[in-house]
């Protein structure tokens, strides 16, 4: 079990030192007493102790937190390397020199003569410091992530948004299929977010598409997967969004947007929780739970034949309704002072809060666009105030300052002055898909076409269906 010296190549002395000194593994040897007989550069790095005071000190210097089960004996009489012979790459600690304990991962050999006498041991070292700290961040990240999506950032004291968190927790509680519903920029996605990380498939994986951003033939492509050379440009097989959710969640935003073909197919899904790639006939098991959102009024859709009415009920097995800002106004004054504490830490900018006028303007203003809007608004807001004031009127956006006047004028005199949508152009289509990230269902909704309409013109002017890589 141990190393032969009678099987070693012949090198010279002299390679035989560079070659130990050059390592980056922290190498050391000791006697049949457990003597240190060498210390290369490596271990007087990672232990702090030079070879100098290393050599002729006992191997129990180093204090290894664990070797066989135990932590390292005094002596070598009660080391077990020589009744196992070989320590293969266990992961402990050794004590540095200063006295801090630093993670390694140790490997040791029994090292025999010519009559298999055991003469010593060699041992390696290698220091885990950066991989421990990696392993540290990439746990960080994970608590920051389920910190994200726990009930207490979906920020409202309102008894609008108390049935909101009632429904979260009980959703999250069972494994039901779950509709949310409410309109754009009120956070559905956050909703979506919380039932997940609060789940019993929180530590699966939480898979987001968006619908409306994707052709027929491309969303199909993207949540079922493609076999190799089922269409041009499909050279390799593909999982898609389903598969790669297995044992996890698949967030269906804008769902009210798939056409009747994915309908069919995502109806499947629901029912046998079996996929098949595009271009094969195998079906393939996913266990899956699925999380969908729409700002659109589905029944409406299901009564206009628009919508397929089984697929609707298979999917509304547990509906959430989040209700617009405009109805829970009382949680404007927490939205507005977490939004403003997120700006300070982004910009580094230390501003007190906002003035009272600019409360009230907040708190009259409509809120067509919702708790989005009102986040870009402190966000515009931050461009403007200086960096130790407070936010005034002057420094919101000109709709939300405007909405004083027509306060008393109701929806109808806030309408009154929206001028009619002017005519796109492929300059202006582009800019549109760019601030709305390429949703075409919100480029629809602000050039006050229908997303048809929008289609229609992007392929007119041969503008892509998805951003251009930059």
């Amino acid at each position: 079990m141990g190393i032969n010296t009678s099987n070693r190549t012949s090198i010279t002395p002299e390679f035989a030192v560079m070659l130990f000194d050059a390592m980056a593994e922290g190498v050391f040897a000791l006697d049949k007493n457990g003597r240190i007989l060498s210390w290369n550069p490596a271990m007087e790095k990672i232990s702090g102790y030079p070879a100098g005071e290393a050599l002729g000190q006992n191997c129990s210097l180093l204090k290894f937190t664990e070797c066989f089960g135990k932590t390292c004996p005094a002596g070598m009489s009660e080391c077990g390397i020589f009744k196992h012979g070989r320590v293969n790459s266990k992961e402990c600690r050794l004590r540095h020199k200063d006295g801090r304990h630093v993670p390694v991962m140790k490997s040791a050999r029994v090292v025999t003569d010519d009559t298999g006498e055991v003469i010593g041991v060699v041992e390696t070292v290698s220091d885990l410091t950066e991989l421990q700290e990696a392993r540290q961040q990439l746990a960080e990240a994970g608590r920051k992530l389920g910190e994200i999506h726990r009930l207490d950032n979906i920020i409202g004291k309102s008894n609008a948004m108390n049935r909101v968190f009632a429904a979260v927790e009980a959703a999250a509680a069972s494994d039901a299929t779950v509709l949310i519903q409410g309109e754009s920029g009120t956070g559905k996605e956050l909703v979506a977010g919380a039932i997940h990380h609060n789940s019993a498939r929180s530590q699966g994986p939480m898979i987001t598409v968006n619908c409306s951003a994707l052709s027929e033939s491309l969303l199909e492509s993207e949540l079922f997967g493609h076999a190799r050379g089922s269409f041009t440009g499909a050279h390799r097989d593909r999982k898609g969004r389903f598969e790669e959710a297995d044992g996890g969640t698949v967030f269906l935003d804008e769902i009210g947007e798939i056409s009747p073909f994915i309908q069919v197919k995502l109806l499947r899904v629901l029912q046998e929780r079996t996929v098949e790639r595009v271009g094969e006939s195998q079906k393939r098991f996913v266990d899956i739970r699925i999380l969908t959102a729409t700002n659109k009024n589905l029944l409406a859709l299901v009564n206009s034949g628009e919508f397929r009415q089984d697929l609707y009920y298979r999917l509304k097995v547990f509906p959430v309704q989040v209700p617009p800002l405009k109805d829970r106004r009382e949680d404007i004054p927490l939205l507005v002072e977490h939004f403003i504490t997120m700006e300070n830490r982004k910009t580094a900018k230390n501003i007190a809060g906002v003035t009272a006028n600019t409360m009230r303007l907040l708190m009259d203003y409509n809120w067509p666009g919702n708790v989005r809007e009102l986040e870009n608004a402190i966000e515009h807001a931050f461009v403007l105030c200086s960096e130790n004031g407070t936010i005034s009127p002057f420094d919101l956006p000109v709709e939300i300052r405007k909405a004083d006047y027509y306060a008393g004028h109701g929806d109808a005199g806030l309408l009154s002055v929206v001028s009619p949508p002017r005519p796109l152009t492929r300059h202006s289509l582009l800019e549109l898909l760019a601030a709305c990230n390429w949703n075409k269902a919100e480029v629809a909704r602000r050039a006050g076409v229908s997303r048809t309409a929008i289609w229609k013109q992007m392929k007119k002017w041969n503008i892509p269906l998805q951003p251009p890589e930059k």
